[in-house]
């Protein structure tokens, strides 16, 4: 007793910073008795548990006797380059910071130090007792047992009782591998910790280090594992490092043996552990390697330890068809050796993945990088199943070639029509004109490019993040994320997000080179690209580029229509990418009458000799088809949209003249009008959807 009377005393001159004397709190009973409730530790923002601090005045102040007591300065053995500092709040501007031993935040005192290191007050003196091997508050701590198979095929946890439990699907807070996948202390400790974490070797000697000793540390300056080439960023967890040479190896990779065999999931022989005294190149993705690698004795290759677990056949956003890995290729194989992503050589003296149906070759960093761009395809799911036709074919000729079909965007037949040269119709899918072989429908105006009829009804979008494919949709107005524009003819909407894509952009952004009508050489998307489009004359941040001559254009530019229709003149008008006469007065738009850039792209007659600005041709709404909407809240009648051609009444909202698109009531005794933009959804100025 007489020993807890001057513990007492003492904390009772020890304020901690506190206006009111501390009382030594020893039981939970003595806790409640004190405090009108349980609050959370002043310094750790955790709940109160003893023994701890407690405000004698009862204002609520409190603090786990560990806190209370914490050394301002700890020389931490895990991180000998600089001592770590208690801080009252993170030296940031938020105050907050991530715990570098278990990832969750935190905005209470810290453990600081000023190579970006931060960790809660628990796990900065928990892991010191880790290094000094002093965990006996973890004895008595109930054991749970690694996954086990059940009858039913489903994984289970087991712990010392035999008591089962669902999947757990943590991580160890030391190796940031799963939990469950060794023995591991029960989460009653308030830490996620295997057991064999809890008790590694200070120091070890690694065959793929023999000059010295790797010392048990955290990985301050976000080092990549030497064997798996993988780099937490989070810099959370222990490694093996050693720090005069900047080397460092993640503890699952340091326990492997150099004697154990790996099964790879895409070679049909095993792999074993391999030290180079030079980098190697992967010869599974092409990319240098470490010293350390993994090597199969029998084909005499040698990969990164990551590439071991490649999947042998994947399904990408970015191509059509499957995608098979293979270690080497033969250069004939191939007509052009550029990664269909990023337009760079592949190698094909290492690993790639490739399609067997079209010759397309990928780097296997770009098609892999993001993990929701492609997902794997099993063993007995190999072979292949195409996406279902938009179209039945109903009748063919002798050369195979569909003339009646029944499209699922078309209540009747459509039959297969020639070209005819003065056809002014547009196609109801794309909504350009008709100037090559096209379906048509004999009962109403419909009309669909060959090309456009022949659409995939279902189309992955390499551009779109969600792992669902698209779907081919019309008469939707909606806002494409793309391009901006605003459309409601064909276009492809997620199965699962039920985002959509105008087809425009789809078409245009389809990987691999594209063709341009007004440039001699293959142009390459790039997502990410400063330069001058050559058809605006505008500064791009993403554009398509000739790798040969630095020609760029804007996603915008690339599609637009080669030729159009437009009221101004009788014939259709072309695209001109440039005007070789110097003659001023030919420098003006025949649309708006004001003067034109002879270095922009422009539309042009060559019979009437008219020019146009792109924009005053195509105007504000060139991917809106004319169509009815029904049950709109501004009016009681039906309207239809339409583009008036050569008088201009007033709008109903603004009393302006409605010049571009509009919406006109159907009942011909009432002369409702209102530009699109008066009554434009605000679902469409968010990009979400606004059903018809």
């Amino acid at each position: 007793m007489e020993k807890t009377k001057e513990e007492g005393e003492m904390e009772e001159s020890n304020n901690y910073g506190h206006q009111h004397p501390l009382l030594l709190i020893l039981n939970q009973d003595q806790l409640i008795h004190n405090q009108s409730g349980v609050t959370d530790c002043s310094r750790c923002g955790e709940k109160g548990s003893t023994p701890c601090l407690c405000c004698a005045e009862h204002c609520g102040f409190y603090l786990h006797k560990v806190c209370a007591e914490a050394p301002l300065e700890l020389n931490h053995p895990f991180h000998l380059n600089h001592p770590l500092l208690l801080m009252q709040n993170a030296p940031y501007s938020s105050g907050g910071y991530i715990c570098n031993f278990c990832g969750k935040g935190g905005n209470n005192f810290v453990y600081h130090c000023s190579c970006g290191l931060n960790f809660h007050i628990k796990c900065a003196l928990f892991t010191f007792k880790i290094a000094e091997n002093n965990l006996k508050e973890l004895e008595h701590v109930a054991l749970q047992h690694p996954l086990i198979s059940t009858e039913n095929g489903h994984e289970e946890l087991e712990d010392e009782n035999g008591d089962e439990e669902l999947e757990d699907v943590r991580e160890c807070f030391g190796c940031w591998e799963p939990l469950s996948k060794y023995t591991h202390f029960s989460s009653a400790c308030g830490f996620n910790l295997h057991e064999k974490c809890a008790k590694l070797p200070v120091k070890l000697n690694h065959v793929c280090h023999r000059k010295h000793p790797l010392a048990l540390q955290f990985n301050s300056e976000r080092l990549s594992c030497k064997i798996c080439g993988e780099t937490n960023r989070k810099a959370i967890g222990f490694v093996y490092g050693c720090s005069p040479c900047k080397f460092v190896v993640h503890i699952e990779c340091a326990s492997q043996s150099p004697l154990q065999v790996i099964k790879s999931t895409n070679h049909e022989h095993p792999f074993t552990l391999f030290f180079r005294q030079v980098p190697f190149t992967c010869d599974a993705c092409g990319i240098e390697g470490n010293h350390v690698g993994h090597r199969c004795s029998t084909c005499n290759i040698i990969i990164h330890k990551n590439c071991i677990s490649l999947p042998r056949i994947i399904k990408s956003k970015w191509h059509d068809h499957r995608l098979l890995h293979t270690y080497f290729h033969h250069i004939e194989d191939f007509g052009v050796l550029n990664c269909m992503i990023c337009h760079d050589e592949v190698n094909t003296e290492h690993g790639s993945y490739y399609c067997s149906k079209c010759n397309a070759i990928f780097h296997v960093r770009c098609v892999t990088e993001d993990e929701r761009s492609y997902s794997i395809v099993s063993p007995e799911n190999e072979d292949e199943m195409p996406y279902e036709s938009s179209f039945t074919v109903l009748e063919s000729n002798d050369a195979g070639e569909a003339t009646k079909i029944k499209h699922f965007k078309h209540i009747h037949n459509l039959m297969l029509s020639p070209f005819v040269e003065r056809n002014v119709n547009g196609c109801d899918g794309c909504l350009l004109p008709i100037l090559g072989p096209f379906y048509s429908c004999s009962f109403c105006d419909f009309f669909l490019h060959k090309a456009c009829a022949e659409l995939p009804k279902m189309k992955d979008v390499w551009h779109h993040l969600c792992q669902k494919p698209l779907a081919l949709i019309s008469d939707r107005v909606f806002r494409c994320r793309e391009c901006l524009n605003v459309c409601n003819a064909f276009a492809y909407e997620c199965c699962g997000c039920k985002a959509k894509k105008c087809l425009q952009c789809v078409l245009a952004l389809t990987p691999g080179p594209r063709i341009c009508l007004k440039h001699e050489h293959p142009l390459f998307y790039y997502r990410y690209y400063n330069g001058k489009c050559n058809a605006c004359g505008y500064t791009t941040k993403a554009a398509f580029r000739c790798k040969v001559c630095n020609f760029v254009l804007h996603l915008g530019c690339f599609s637009l229509p080669i030729t159009v229709h437009h009221k101004c003149d009788e014939h259709i008008l072309s695209l001109i990418d440039h005007d070789d006469n110097s003659y001023s007065e030919r420098h003006y738009c025949d649309i708006c009458e004001e003067s034109r850039d002879s270095n922009s792209w422009f539309y042009h007659c060559a019979k009437c000799d008219t020019f146009a600005h792109v924009d005053c041709v195509l105007g504000k709404y060139p991917f809106v088809k004319l169509q009815i909407i029904r049950n709109v809240r501004y009016h009681p009648h039906p309207l239809t949209t339409v583009k008036k051609m050569y008088y201009y009444p007033n709008c109903d909202k603004c009393r302006k003249p409605c010049e571009d698109l509009a919406l006109e009531c159907l009942k011909s005794e009432c002369k409702y009008i209102v530009h699109w933009n008066c009554v434009e959804p605000r679902s469409l100025q968010r990009w979400w959807d606004w059903p018809m």
